[in-house]
């Protein structure tokens, strides 16, 4: 399989690739190390896939979260290493809009999760900001693509989420790229 990235409607249509004895597919989305991937690089596709795991294996262990002999203190346990890990796997990565975290986390979690996202992205920003400019994480987030943007509203990127929580937390006078560079200061943060 193949997945092609364009802005151009014509080069979404669906042809295939025959080398030698081979034919790879053209598809629209595949999964990836446990992502999954869209040709309109939409993360909502990832997030509902990942709601679905989580309720997947909420219901594995219903029954221990419903039996009365275990405390609450266990049970949070079990949320918190069972079911969390599955919801939040990779969130670092992801570019999620103020409408996308009300719409998407309303009522199906503790009110904290969209805290623990930005935690664990901020964790993951200071350590690619830390990397330096030969990394290729480094680059890849920091680069700028050349040509003309289409019309209509800028895409929203993940360092605009960076930025975001750095102003939340009011931070936001501070440059994201300088402030892990301390990593004292950026674990008070």
């Amino acid at each position: 399989e193949y997945m092609l990235l364009s802005r151009h409607q014509n080069a979404r249509q669906n042809h295939d690739i025959t080398v030698e004895n081979g034919c790879f597919e053209n598809v629209a989305q595949f999964r990836y190390l446990g992502t999954t991937m869209t040709n309109q690089n939409l993360i909502q596709e990832e997030i509902n896939g990942r709601l679905n795991s989580g309720n997947a294996c909420y219901h594995s262990v219903q029954n221990l979260l419903s039996f009365r002999l275990l405390s609450k203190n266990i049970k949070i346990r079990i949320y918190k290493t069972i079911i969390l890990p599955v919801v939040l796997y990779g969130c670092e990565t992801w570019s999620l809009t103020l409408r996308e975290e009300h719409r998407v986390f309303e009522n199906r979690s503790f009110p904290s999760i969209i805290r623990t996202i930005k935690s664990r992205r901020m964790r993951w920003a200071a350590h690619v900001a830390r990397m330096g400019e030969k990394i290729n994480a480094y680059r890849i987030l920091m680069g700028k693509p050349e040509g003309k943007r289409p019309l209509g509203r800028q895409r929203h990127r993940w360092v605009n989420n960076i930025k975001r929580d750095l102003r939340d937390i009011g931070w936001d006078d501070m440059d994201w790229i300088d402030l892990p560079q301390d990593r004292d200061q950026w674990r008070l943060l």
